[in-house]
């Protein structure tokens, strides 16, 4: 079992403190291992096995705790004495009303409270209303390069890396040897995600309409997202759509966490800017089967990668506008602050210009990068230019 470091040393600070721990993913990315993997270190830190309570309410023995009521009872019960026990609660968002239970077992015992689920907007608006604070958020990933390499036993080659980008990182898809049974699991995420934390939870009926404007997404990655633009696509596939159940749509994308929905950043103006915005595909096997086209761009492909290894590493990323343009990211941490473009790789001196040049209006003193797949150094005034699998397995970056 590939142990998930990267997020545990994260949460390690959090094991007895009374904060609820929310570990927020895609399904199938890895957040039950996780939790497995903090139980076991709790073990072997002498915590007893009657101190720690896990439920996955996906499981139907605890098909009957999806009452909220029921499941408070069923956890008090299972509190004995004064010591500290450890509550794991595994994709909480089937349990209608769970903020009530969470809250009442915070203030009432001396508990660490450790939650999944599958759709972040909804742990975050039912949680605020009642916590207002009291909680800590851990964005769990499907694997990162770094970690399939481990996951594999192998040292990095452009064979995995190709995989990696046509068929993304899902866990237990890497179980599978051939494309076939690997687009067989990944439509099984799909549906599952589709049935269960959007045609059940958001209420979203028309199936047909979302895998379009998914489509059109994957389509698109990387590009400044236009509501005319996907109004005339649908149009070309004769559905008629207002601007409003577009947008719908794509808020229950983002909640089901299959996309992310990325601001721009004026680098000038100092402003978050809600407009204009681009999306990324949270698993690139995800995108695959729902392309359009017999393979996605590559060049559109490793920018999400770009995107979604620096969401790994923990950073805040936007897009960058400029007087003149934009950069592909700003990426930023509480102490640290840095800007990425992302190229395919760099041919031709014209194309050094534009990617290289894309930074000449910028007069702050922060970071700059270039990262392609080519291997020559192209550093150029000050630019660092970074091959795109030093960057994936570099953990300091």
């Amino acid at each position: 079992m590939l142990k998930r470091e990267i997020y545990l040393k994260r949460i390690r600070n959090f094991y007895d403190s009374d904060l609820i721990k929310i570990l927020v993913g895609i399904r199938r990315c890895g957040k039950s291992i996780i939790l497995e993997q903090i139980m076991e270190e709790l073990k072997n830190r002498g915590i007893k096995e009657d101190h720690i309570i896990y439920i996955n309410f996906e499981f139907i023995e605890f098909e009957n705790l999806t009452d909220y009521k029921e499941l408070n009872r069923f956890v008090k019960e299972r509190i004995k004495d004064d010591k500290l026990y450890y509550l794991f609660f595994d994709e909480i968002q089937n349990v209608d009303n769970f903020e009530k239970v969470i809250n009442s077992l915070r203030a009432s015992k001396k508990v660490s409270i450790f939650i999944t689920g599958s759709n972040s907007r909804l742990l975050a608006e039912e949680l605020s209303t009642v916590l207002s604070g009291r909680y800590v958020n851990f964005k769990i990933n499907p694997l990162s390069y770094k970690e399939i390499l481990e996951l594999l036993g192998k040292v990095s080659s452009n064979d995995i890396l190709e995989n990696y980008v046509k068929w993304g990182s899902l866990p237990n898809r890497f179980e599978f040897k051939n494309e076939d049974a690997i687009k067989n699991y990944l439509y099984g995420v799909f549906d599952s995600i589709i049935l269960r934390d959007v045609v059940e939870r958001l209420k979203i009926r028309d199936t047909t309409l979302f895998n379009l404007i998914l489509q059109y997404i994957v389509d698109t990655i990387g590009r400044e997202f236009s509501a005319e633009n996907i109004i005339n696509f649908l149009k070309n596939e004769g559905r008629e759509v207002s601007t409003l159940t577009i947008y719908s749509y794509l808020d229950a994308l983002c909640k089901a966490l299959l996309i992310r929905k990325v601001y721009r950043y004026d680098i000038h103006g100092k402003a978050v800017l809600k407009t204009l915005n681009k999306y990324y595909v949270t698993d690139l096997g995800i995108a695959q089967i729902k392309n359009n086209k017999t393979e996605m761009d590559k060049s559109y492909a490793i920018e999400n990668i770009v995107y979604n290894e620096l969401i790994i590493k923990g950073y805040d990323v936007y897009t960058g506008k400029t007087k003149k343009g934009e950069i592909d990211f700003v990426a930023t941490k509480p102490d640290k602050k840095i800007y990425v473009q992302v190229a395919f790789s760099i041919p031709n001196e014209e194309t050094k210009k534009r990617e290289f040049g894309a930074y000449d209006v910028i007069n702050d003193n922060y970071p700059r990068y270039v990262i392609t797949l080519d291997k020559m150094n192209y550093e150029y005034n000050g630019i660092k230019h970074i091959n795109l699998i030093d960057f994936l397995l570099n953990e300091d970056f």
